[in-house]
C-alpha cells in the first residue's frame, strides 16, 4: 500500500510489526514475522534509511510513530517531486538550446557531425537504413500523445526485424497514451518482444539516439515531419543520451500506474499547473501533455475543484500558496 512513497511490501510488513510492540529485540521480531534473519534485517536496513526505524543502542529497535514517519515519507516525496520538475524544466531549456544550434543547418551551412533531412519522406527513408545498421540499442523520446494508425503500422514493420535481432529498445512516452487504445496496444506489443517502455508527463523534443553514436531531431519542434538532422558528434550526442537517461530514471513503467504525490496530484496534473503558471493556453498544454483540448480542459476543471476555485487565475493563486508551482513561476 505504502509503494508510492518508498516502503516496499517486506519493509512495510516488518513497520507494522513494530508499531504492535513498542519495542523488541530483532530475535523477537523474526519469531513474529517468521522470516529469514536476513530478510528481517534488510528490510530493517531500508526502514532506518527511511528514517522509520531507530536503534536505542540496548539492542532493541523502535518503530517512529506513524503519524511521524508518514510525514517524513511524504516531505521526502514531495522533495523528490519538486527536484524533479526543476530538472525537467532544466532538460528541456538545454534541449531547446541544442535545437536552436542546429538551426544553422536550414540555411544551408555544412557541417561535418550533422546532415539535413528535408521532408517526411526523406525522415523516413533515413531512419529506416539507420535502424538497419543498428547492433545494440535505440532510444526514443515520443512526444505527441496517440500515435496515428498509418505511423504506427509503418513502425511494426521497422520495430520487429530490430528486436528480432536483439537490439535494446527503449522508448519514454507521454503519460497521455494509457488513454489511447491503439498506441497503448502498440506500445504493450513492443513490450512483448523485448522492448521497454516507460511514460512522463511531458517531453522536450522528439528524439531517436542509435547505439549511443548518431541522434536525429526535428529541426522545426512545431512540425517534425518538415525536417530533420541527424547528429553526429560525439559530445553533442553524449549530452542527449544523458538526457535520455536522466528522464527514463523519472520515467513510470507502463505497466505501472502514475503516482501520486501527497497532495493526490498525478504527475501530468502537477506539470499541467506549471504550464497553467507559465501562462499557457489550454490549447497549448494540451500540445506539450499529448492531449485533446477536450481532455486538457477536463483536466483544468478537475484541478479547479480539487482547489475549490471558480477561474483559472483563482487557482494559479491557490495553488501557488499551497507550494504546487515551482519557485520561480
Amino acid at each position: 500500500m505504502l509503494e508510492t512513497l518508498g516502503l516496499d511490501q517486506q519493509a512495510e510488513a516488518v513497520y507494522r510489526c513494530m508499531l504492535t510492540r513498542p519495542a523488541m529485540r530483532l530475535a523477537e521480531l523474526i519469531s513474529l514475522l517468521g522470516e529469514s534473519e536476513d530478510a528481517v534485517t534488510s528490510a530493517l536496513d531500508r526502514l532506518s534509511a527511511l528514517a522509520l526505524v531507530q536503534p536505542d543502542g540496548n539492542g532493541v529497535v523502535h518503530a517512529v510513530r506513524p503519524e511521524v514517519g508518514m510525514e517524513r515519507l511524504l516531505a521526502r516525496q514531495q522533495a523528490q517531486m519538486a527536484a524533479w520538475q526543476q530538472q525537467m524544466e532544466m532538460s528541456r531549456v538545454a534541449a531547446a538550446q541544442l535545437i536552436s544550434e542546429c538551426t544553422d543547418l536550414t540555411r544551408g551551412k555544412d557541417d561535418p557531425g550533422a546532415e539535413r533531412l528535408v521532408g517526411i519522406d526523406a525522415i523516413r527513408a533515413r531512419i529506416a537504413e539507420l535502424t538497419g545498421r543498428l547492433t545494440e540499442e535505440i532510444m526514443t523520446f515520443a512526444p505527441g500523445g496517440a500515435q496515428r494508425s498509418g505511423d504506427i503500422a509503418e513502425a511494426r514493420t521497422v520495430d520487429r526485424p530490430m528486436l528480432e535481432r536483439g537490439v535494446r529498445m527503449r522508448t519514454l512516452w507521454l503519460d497521455s497514451i494509457r488513454n489511447d487504445g491503439p498506441t497503448l496496444e502498440y506500445a504493450t506489443w513492443l513490450h512483448s518482444l523485448g522492448g521497454r517502455a516507460r511514460t512522463v508527463p511531458t517531453l522536450p523534443v522528439r528524439m531517436i539516439i542509435m547505439d549511443r553514436e548518431c541522434a536525429l531531431l526535428p529541426v522545426d519542434t512545431a512540425d517534425a515531419t518538415a525536417g530533420a538532422v541527424v547528429l553526429h558528434g560525439q559530445g553533442t550526442v553524449a549530452a542527449l543520451c544523458a538526457l535520455f537517461e536522466h528522464l527514463w530514471q523519472g520515467g513510470t513503467p507502463l505497466g505501472a500506474p502514475p503516482p501520486s504525490d501527497e497532495e493526490g496530484l498525478t504527475g501530468q496534473e502537477r506539470e499541467f499547473l506549471q504550464l497553467l503558471g507559465q501562462g499557457l493556453t489550454d490549447q497549448a498544454i494540451a500540445g506539450r501533455l499529448g492531449v485533446s483540448h477536450r481532455t486538457a480542459r477536463r483536466i483544468a476543471a478537475a484541478l479547479m475543484e480539487k482547489l475549490g476555485a471558480r477561474s483559472r487565475f483563482e487557482a494559479g493563486l491557490r495553488a501557488a500558496a499551497r507550494g504546487w508551482l515551482a519557485p520561480d513561476i
